[in-house]
C-alpha cells in the first residue's frame, strides 16, 4: 500500500497569512508514532511558522508554537485538524 492523501487544504487569508494542512494514511507508522497517519499542519505569518502540528521520524507527534516544540497526544486525523484550526483561530482573533 502506498501513502494515501486523506486531506489537503491551503487557505491564504486577506492579510497574507497562510493555513496549510495535509494528512496522509501511510502503510506503517512513522516511528515513534504508533498510528498510521502522517500530517503537516502549519500556520504561517510573514514567512514564519507560528503554529505547526506534525509527526516526523524520530520526534513523533508534536506541536510548534512561536519557535518552541511540545509533545502532542494524537487522537485521530479529524481531531488533529480540529485542534490546529481552533488554535489558529485563537491566534487570529488576538490580532
Amino acid at each position: 500500500m502506498k501513502a494515501v492523501k486523506l486531506h489537503s487544504e491551503k487557505i491564504v487569508y486577506a492579510d497574507g497569512a497562510i493555513r496549510d494542512e495535509v494528512v496522509w494514511r501511510v502503510p506503517s507508522p512513522v516511528p515513534p508514532s504508533g498510528h498510521v497517519y502522517k500530517y503537516r499542519l502549519a500556520y504561517i505569518v510573514g514567512g514564519v511558522r507560528i503554529i505547526g502540528y506534525d509527526n516526523e521520524r524520530g520526534k513523533g507527534d508534536h506541536v510548534h508554537r512561536y519557535g518552541g516544540e511540545y509533545p502532542y497526544k494524537f487522537r485521530g486525523p479529524a481531531e488533529v485538524v480540529a485542534a490546529f484550526r481552533a488554535e489558529v483561530e485563537k491566534v487570529r482573533n488576538r490580532r
